[in-house]
């Protein structure tokens, strides 16, 4: 067999075993690599050169050390699973670098960090001012997590005292021009709808390049063909939300208004929109049928 014919048979080999191997070992390997895991993609990446390469030596034995190699790999993660004590000394603890505002020198030091790198990955979290972080930890795979002290977090409608309902999950039930039943059947509805949907915008599934069921129990459509336009099927939950946001923007600027005249402005204006939203959502937020 000439050379280079070999050199393709056992490439095509090493990446069918390499890619079957991989997958063993799950999707942590690629997302979130440990330690440990880094040392044993770089090992794996180097075994497939040789088995793809080394023509004078017997190619199969590389088949043997991959095999190896994930064999151990997945037995630390079994490990690690089982044990906290494992985990830590395979994947090392993490480290808080800064505490109420002030920076830890000594842990700074331990993880071989300069101010410089650190203030990097702050910025990276858009925080500019140490004085803003209560707490800041570097992870076992080297990120840097950040808590900002209370007053500078973002307001939620929990602050406000607004609940919310759940947001369910959006389905993709076309792709591609074809029907995906199982998403289809996930976001409770039919085929008879789906019809029923797509003909009030007068389009065919095939015609459809993506169209989801939104969180909100809607079909939104993106055609093939993008000049075509669709009616807006959400104005209404649109103008809801806007609206309820525009109460709650007024319930946070009473807290924040400088004089008692102006907070009672914003909350008098506030109730008002309260009680208009209540008489208004039925209509907003209407089923279709």
């Amino acid at each position: 067999m000439q050379d280079w014919l070999e050199v393709v048979l056992r490439t095509l080999c090493a990446v069918v075993v390499l890619f079957l191997l991989t997958k063993l070992l799950g999707k942590r390997q690629i997302s979130q690599l440990s330690f440990f895991e880094y040392i044993t993609g770089i090992t794996i990446g180097s075994l497939a050169a040789y088995i793809s390469l080394d023509l004078d030596a017997n190619w199969y034995l590389g088949l043997v050390a991959l095999a190896a190699w994930v064999a151990v790999s997945l037995l630390i993660e079994i490990l690690q699973m089982k044990s906290k004590r494992i985990r830590d000394f395979i994947d090392f603890k993490a480290t808080a670098l800064i505490k109420e505002g002030k920076i830890l020198e000594g842990n700074l030091k331990k993880e071989r960090l300069t101010s410089d790198e650190l203030m990097e990955q702050l910025r990276k979290k858009s925080v500019f001012d140490i004085a803003d972080v209560e707490f800041a930890i570097m992870e076992s795979s080297g990120e840097i997590n950040v808590m900002l002290v209370s007053e500078k977090q973002p307001l939620t409608p929990k602050h406000l005292g607004i609940q919310t309902g759940s947001i369910k999950e959006p389905h993709t039930v076309i792709m591609d021009g074809k029907v995906m039943e199982e998403p289809l059947s996930l976001s409770g509805k039919s085929k008879a709808w789906l019809k029923r949907e797509l003909n009030k915008n007068n389009v065919k599934p095939d015609e459809v390049y993506l169209a989801q069921v939104d969180t909100s129990g809607e079909l939104v459509l993106d055609l093939y063909d993008d000049q075509i336009s669709l009616p807006q099927v959400r104005q209404k939950a649109a103008l809801f939300a806007n609206l309820k946001k525009c109460e709650a923007d007024l319930e946070m600027f009473s807290m924040a208004a400088p004089t008692e005249e102006s907070k009672e402005l914003y909350a008098n204006t506030a109730n008002r929109l309260h009680q208009l939203l209540s008489e208004v959502k039925p209509l907003l937020q209407q089923k279709k049928k």
